[in-house]
């Protein structure tokens, strides 16, 4: 098994998981967002230059540039989060102007979204999709973090071994504990998986440290314990990440991976399969 790495490390090698959709459409508009939209229009030109002296004067609308591109409140300080090591779009706002507007354009395409929905005409159809936008954010939050447990179905798959998803295993004392892959089987677990990936923050995360608890809690001593763990929504809940890693760092677990050390975890996966003589 690979040793444990520093939770700085483990927290730098953190990254996104859900591919950004192009928005066309905003969510329902306050007074506040409908003033900024106004003085939007108001600019003689649509640039990054424009847009870096509109934002250092109009520090708090910062937001409606998030969703112009389709980024929550939310999304948007854990973007910056991970971008900037901060989510105080008001400094940035003030202080890098036009870093922050590059980095928008770059990511995001800003200039071309604001440029097209400053002249766009909406019909009901399209209020009705901007209405429904909670709903499809959800629902690329939960395929974000199934595509983690499908990377890690891959590599079993892959390596050739026998395996199920998504349910509990035996541990200790007829004990048993959620897990999202487990080789060979649930009755016969000789090495159990979570995988946990999450760019929004929420109880889900908390729930995602209780389960890896409960696995680490009810395993045999020749059960090994293996997490794959990455989405930026856990650099706004440190605290909760922290406790994964301690259960790494005291050998409760056996490995702690992201999307960006899957090769060290079909390493240490293969070496667990060879010592309990499923490959």
């Amino acid at each position: 098994m690979s040793d444990p790495i520093s939770f700085e490390g483990y927290l730098d090698s953190l990254g996104p998981l859900s591919a950004h959709i192009d928005p066309t459409i905003d969510t329902p508009e306050s007074a506040a967002i409908k003033d900024a939209t106004v003085s939007l229009a108001e600019l003689p030109a649509i640039d990054t230059d424009s847009l870096s002296t509109w934002i250092k004067s109009n520090p708090r609308a910062v937001p409606v540039l998030g969703l112009i591109v389709g980024l929550s409140q939310e999304r948007l300080r854990n973007t910056l989060r991970d971008r900037f090591d901060t989510q105080g779009w008001v400094k940035l706002s003030r202080n890098e102007p036009d870093t922050l507007i590059q980095w928008f354009d770059e990511e995001f395409s800003l200039v071309e979204l604001t440029r097209r929905q400053l002249t766009a005409t909406y019909d009901l159809g399209d209020i009705l999709v901007a209405r429904a936008g909670s709903r499809v954010v959800a629902t690329r939050a939960s395929r974000a973090g199934r595509g983690v447990e499908d990377d890690i179905e891959a590599i079993a798959k892959d390596l050739g071994l026998t395996y199920e998803t998504r349910t509990r295993f035996e541990g200790r004392n007829g004990q048993t504990a959620p897990c999202d892959l487990v080789v060979p089987n649930a009755d016969d677990a000789q090495i159990v998986v979570a995988a946990k990936g999450f760019d929004s923050t929420g109880s889900k995360l908390t729930d995602a440290v209780r389960e890896i608890e409960e696995m680490a809690a009810v395993r045999k001593p020749r059960q090994f314990v293996l997490a794959v763990i990455d989405g930026i929504g856990w650099k706004s809940r440190k605290s909760d990440l922290r406790k994964i890693h301690g259960l790494w760092t005291t050998d409760q677990i056996d490995g702690m991976y992201t999307l960006r050390t899957l090769d060290q975890f079909r390493t240490d996966l293969r070496e667990a399969a060879e010592l309990r003589a499923l490959l």
